[in-house]
C-alpha cells in the first residue's frame, strides 16, 4: 500500500509499521488523506469547509489509540490542516500525531497543523508528538504546529512534543484554559543543528479552582542553529503552575528564554526556573577516563539529558 520512504516516515513519527487492522487512525500524505478508519467509540469525520478532520471519542472510552500522523514525501507542498479533538466525559484515550518531511528538491515543503483540544469532564489525554525531517534536496523542511486545549473540570491531557533532527524552521504554539481542577503537562525535546531555528511559545489561563499546568522543555542548539523559549502562565484562582526550560549551547548555538507569570489571584502559585549553558568539563572527562572519545561523551550526556 505505501511506498519505503512514507513506510519509514510512519515508523518514525506514529510508531506505526503497518497500517492498523483495528484502531482507529487517518494518515495524511501531501495534503491528501492515504487511509482512516473509525471504531465503536473513536469516530474520524472530515470538516466540510476545511482541510482537517473532526475526531469524536465517546464518554467512557477507555485504553484505546487514535493515529493521525501528517506526512509530506514532495518537494513544494505546502499543508494546512485543522484536527478538532472532542473527547468525551471520563474517557481515557492516547492519540499519537506528528509530522515528516522527506524533501528532496530544491523548493520548500511546509506543514502547519491546527490541533483543538476539548477535553471532558474527568477526561485523560495522552498525546504524543514528533516531528522530522529528511532527504537530500536543499529545500527546506518546515513545521508549524499549533495545540490549543480547553480542559473542562478534572480533565488531564499529557503532551509529549519531540523533535531532534532535519527540521530547518519551527515555530511551535501552544495554549490552554483549565477549568477547576483541570491538569495539562507538556513535555518537549527539541535539538537544532546547522542554522536551523526552533521557537516555542507555550499560554496558559488556569482559570478555575485547584487547575495547575506544569511546561517542561529540555533543548540542545548546535552549530549556529538559534532557539527561542516564551512562556507565560496566567493564574485568575487558586492554582498551581511551573515553567521550566533547560537548555544546552554547543559551538554557536544561541538560546534565549522569555519566561512570563502573571498572579490574579492571592492564592496562585506560579513558579518559573530557566537555565542555559554548555556541557561540564568535568561531565566529559569522567566520560572520557572510561574510554570514550570527546564526542562520544558529549553525544551520551545530550542522549541523556533529551530522554
Amino acid at each position: 500500500m505505501f511506498d519505503d520512504v512514507i513506510k519509514k516516515l510512519l515508523s518514525e513519527v506514529a510508531d506505526l509499521t503497518e497500517v492498523p487492522l483495528n484502531g482507529a487512525f487517518n494518515i495524511r500524505n501531501n495534503g491528501h488523506s492515504e487511509g482512516r478508519n473509525s471504531t465503536e467509540n473513536i469516530q474520524i469525520v472530515p470538516k466540510e469547509n476545511n482541510s482537517g478532520i473532526d475526531i469524536y471519542i465517546k464518554p467512557g472510552t477507555k485504553d484505546e489509540n487514535v493515529h493521525i500522523p501528517a506526512l509530506i514525501t514532495e518537494a513544494g507542498v505546502h499543508d494546512l490542516v485543522y484536527n478538532d479533538f472532542h473527547i468525551g466525559e471520563g474517557a481515557d484515550v492516547t492519540i499519537v500525531a506528528g509530522c515528516g518531511i522527506h524533501n528532496c528538491g530544491s523548493e520548500e515543503s511546509l506543514h502547519e497543523g491546527i490541533h483543538r483540544f476539548f477535553v471532558g469532564k474527568n477526561a485523560k489525554v495522552k498525546y504524543i508528538e514528533k516531528h522530522i525531517g529528511e532527504g537530500d534536496g536543499n529545500g527546506k523542511r518546515i513545521i508549524n504546529p499549533q495545540t490549543h486545549i480547553e480542559g473542562d473540570e478534572n480533565s488531564y491531557l499529557e503532551m509529549d512534543t519531540v523533535q531532534l533532527k532535519g527540521v530547518d524552521s519551527t515555530k511551535r504554539i501552544s495554549s490552554a484554559k483549565l477549568a477547576a481542577g483541570a491538569t495539562v503537562v507538556i513535555k518537549e525535546k527539541i535539538m537544532t543543528h546547522g542554522d536551523q531555528y526552533a521557537e516555542t511559545s507555550f499560554d496558559v489561563i488556569l482559570e478555575g479552582e485547584g487547575s495547575s499546568a506544569k511546561l517542561i522543555s529540555r533543548s540542545v542548539a548546535r552549530d549556529k542553529s538559534r532557539q527561542l523559549f516564551r512562556s507565560k502562565i496566567v493564574g485568575n484562582a487558586d492554582c498551581y503552575g511551573h515553567s521550566e526550560c533547560d537548555a544546552i549551547i554547543m559551538d554557536d548555538g544561541v538560546v534565549a528564554a522569555e519566561p512570563e507569570i502573571v498572579a490574579n489571584n492571592v492564592d496562585a502559585t506560579l513558579i518559573h526556573e530557566a537555565a542555559i549553558g554548555k556541557i561540564a568539563g568535568d561531565q566529559l572527562m569522567k566520560l572520557m577516563t572510561l574510554g570514550l572519545t570527546e564526542k562520544e561523551a558529549e553525544a551520551q550526556i545530550i542522549n541523556g539529558f533529551l530522554k
